[in-house]
């Protein structure tokens, strides 16, 4: 509890569950990846998923609370930032600041709204629900048909505009938030710097364009049913 309770402890969690999101959000590209394959390959996929019963709840609920703890020592270190350095908003005096860096907390809060879609449209099939796996007719092999889920609500195009949308504001918050992540824990120096900023940008945008190609090319009509 003292060191929640610490600023460099927060600092230290922030950074801790930050990176563990990212890890997450580039192995759940992988898992995504696999609608490349056909039906056939993101239809295993889901199966595969489906089949550890529990295990994957347990694991939603892991990562649901690193999300929550990631928000809230990040909502109280801006606020904390904002307190202690009230004219930082009125004269820019950051150091090295960008767009990036200073809308943390704003792509924060849309990726947040994000989720909650994400999760809504396609785990609980609240949103859209004549076109989820729960309703559309199994495939081949008795298994849901993720793959045409999928296809059917990118094909829509509001659909797709939200998930791309929502991958800008990932990149903006991984370009900065994995550069934070090794300064937090002193990782870098004066040289190294330039370095670890292409590193960061390097990896938020491999995330936003493996992420944004899949309802692009669906799309344009190139992965179709």
């Amino acid at each position: 509890m003292q060191f929640t309770q610490s600023t460099v402890g927060r600092k230290v969690l922030m950074a801790v569950t930050g990176f563990i999101l990212i890890s997450f959000v580039g192995v759940h590209l992988l898992g995504n990846s696999s609608v490349y394959w056909g039906a056939d390959g993101i239809n295993a996929y889901a199966k595969h998923l489906h089949d550890l019963g529990p295990l994957v709840w347990i694991f939603r609920l892991v990562m649901l609370t690193v999300f929550g703890l990631h928000i809230i020592f990040g909502i109280q270190l801006t606020l904390e930032n904002r307190a202690a350095n009230p004219e930082n908003y009125a004269v820019k005096r950051l150091v090295r600041a960008n767009f990036a860096s200073e809308t943390m907390i704003v792509s924060g809060l849309v990726i947040l709204a994000f989720v909650v879609y994400h999760l809504l449209h396609f785990t609980i099939h609240v949103t859209n629900p004549e076109i989820s796996a729960s309703h559309l007719p199994v495939d081949a092999m008795s298994r849901p048909d993720v793959f045409s889920m999928v296809v059917l609500s990118f094909q829509k195009f509001l659909i797709s505009l939200i998930y791309v949308a929502a991958m800008v504001f990932l990149f903006l918050h991984v370009s900065h938030g994995f550069q934070s992540f090794i300064q937090t824990f002193g990782l870098n120096n004066g040289p190294s710097l330039s370095v670890l900023e292409k590193v960061s940008k390097g990896v938020a945008l491999v995330l936003l364009f493996g992420y944004i190609s899949i309802p692009i090319l669906i799309i344009f009509g190139i992965v179709k049913i």
